[in-house]
């Protein structure tokens, strides 16, 4: 693989400063993953507060993640080129500056501002920590930066909802915005002190602005779509328009891409490079798994069987402790067997996760979910952290930025697009649990193919050896 060198016995020992910037890594990714799920829960309060409808106030939610998935891949090739940590201090002062913005916000206008402009201080800050994190840690070490990451990622995903609830019934909604603030101080100045000034890797510092903009107006398109086509319907003329706009921004990308040569946002070695083309291909498929889950598992709890918000993120932890958890173990696990065996054991955990909670009923108990919802987080833990750490090393080390954004661009899209999927199959059954098992149902034929991608394209051959170290592994620990 490119950039690959072979670390000496010296270079297996963590420093101390090394410790220590890899924890500032982990605690600026929590907050960014926090602010996915914290907010859920605290939709009606907002909505309370300001006399705003659910359809307004759910862009508080939807309007951070869209900004954050159109400029992530923007966002790593700037780290490339400016450095990552000059992209972390940048990011992470738009981050908290606006997370104050929105915590003191008079209305509901002023409060979704804040929400878009933090997702361009997320943007920013999440490849700038996955190129800082690879870069702290030796080369026989690098499976487990994809488990910090997603490990810190997974908790975060965890406790938001846990967290926003204690917030918004002990406090108010907006002590959720000022949480940021001194965790994201902590984060800059760790990160000053430990973590090594770079040079990027242009001199020049050309940016592709025509990549940005075609690339930012085709995503835009695309997950406004996704978005409102439940509600307007798929066949309206102004979700059909985006369709088009969608296909013909991002069809254009790729010829804007090929005319700007060494500066494009995308360069021509990361497009051809087929292990990380395959790599992103099978996270696109996995992805609407996770996100279904997290969308209708508590729909479910809530609407039948009558949890409150805070019981519903609860109700998840089976499903996002195991993935917190197991996204720590995939990295020794990664740098023992290597990243076929790895990504294929949590590929093959997401599909039966998904057959699994396919099964549920609208009679189902909670405890009927519970057996899935374990599974789909060990899968969720493997596959992520592995596949991410497979497909950056797939690539020179000066593009760690750049592939860690583009692989969660991935994630994000195909997250988008199969929770579209999901919305049109739910809300056609007059039975909430008949719909979402069948949406499920759907997820899990995804995941099939999804496997098939990593079993045959990532991560190169099987190594029998390993495989057989696998076994001895689980029979040492069982």
């Amino acid at each position: 693989m490119a950039g690959k060198t072979t670390a000496g016995p010296a270079d297996d020992k963590l420093s101390k400063a090394q410790m220590l910037g890899l924890a500032a890594m982990a605690v600026g990714v929590l907050i960014i993953a926090n602010d996915f799920t914290a907010l859920s829960v605290a939709i009606p309060a907002i909505e309370k507060d300001f006399g705003v409808s659910l359809t307004t106030a759910q862009w508080v939610i939807n309007g951070y993640a869209m900004v954050f998935g159109v400029l992530i891949v923007t966002g790593g090739r700037l780290a490339d080129m400016f450095g990552r940590r000059l992209g972390f201090f940048v990011g992470a002062a738009i981050f908290a500056f606006f997370s104050f913005i929105g915590g003191v916000a008079p209305d509901i206008w002023l409060l979704l501002a804040s929400r878009f402009l933090m997702g361009v201080g997320g943007a920013l800050m999440w490849p700038a920590i996955l190129g800082m994190t690879y870069g702290l840690l030796p080369e026989s070490k690098k499976g487990l930066a994809g488990g910090i990451i997603l490990g810190a990622a997974g908790f975060g995903n965890a406790v938001g909802p846990l967290i926003g609830g204690v917030l918004t019934d002990a406090a108010s909604w907006r002590w959720i915005f000022f949480l940021n603030l001194p965790i994201a101080a902590f984060g800059v100045l760790v990160t000053w002190l430990v973590v090594p000034k770079e040079e990027g890797t242009r001199a020049d510092h050309k940016i592709d602005f025509g990549g940005i903009a075609v690339l930012s107006a085709g995503l835009i398109a695309l997950l406004l779509a996704l978005d409102e086509g439940t509600d307007l319907g798929w066949l309206d003329v102004r979700i059909i328009g985006l369709f088009v706009v969608a296909v013909l921004a991002l069809t254009g990308f790729v010829l804007v891409e090929r005319r700007a040569g060494s500066h494009a946002l995308v360069p021509r070695d990361v497009l051809e490079n087929r292990e990380f083309a395959a790599a992103a291909l099978a996270v696109l498929l996995m992805s609407a798994l996770f996100f279904a889950a997290l969308l209708y598992l508590p729909q479910f709890m809530m609407k039948r069987l009558d949890y409150s918000a805070i019981e519903a993120g609860a109700g998840l932890l089976p499903m996002m402790g195991l993935f917190a958890a197991t996204s720590f173990i995939a990295g020794p696990l990664y740098n023992r067997l290597g990243p076929k065996i790895v990504i294929t054991a949590g590929a093959i955990a997401l599909t039966i996760g998904m057959f699994l909670l396919s099964r549920i009923e609208q009679s189902s108990p909670y405890g009927d979910l519970v057996p899935g919802m374990a599974v789909l987080g060990v899968g969720v833990g493997l596959f992520y952290s592995s596949i991410t750490t497979a497909g950056v090393t797939a690539l020179d080390k000066s593009r760690a930025s750049l592939a860690g954004a583009i692989i969660y661009m991935a994630q994000i899209a195909g997250g988008s697009i199969g929770l579209g999927l999901n919305t049109a199959i739910v809300v056609s059954n007059p039975v909430l649990a008949d719909g979402i098992a069948t949406a499920f149902l759907v997820d899990a034929c995804l995941a099939i193919a999804g496997l098939l991608v990593a079993v045959f394209f990532v991560g190169g051959k099987f190594d029998r050896e390993k495989l057989e170290g696998m076994v001895h592994y689980h029979r040492g620990h069982g």
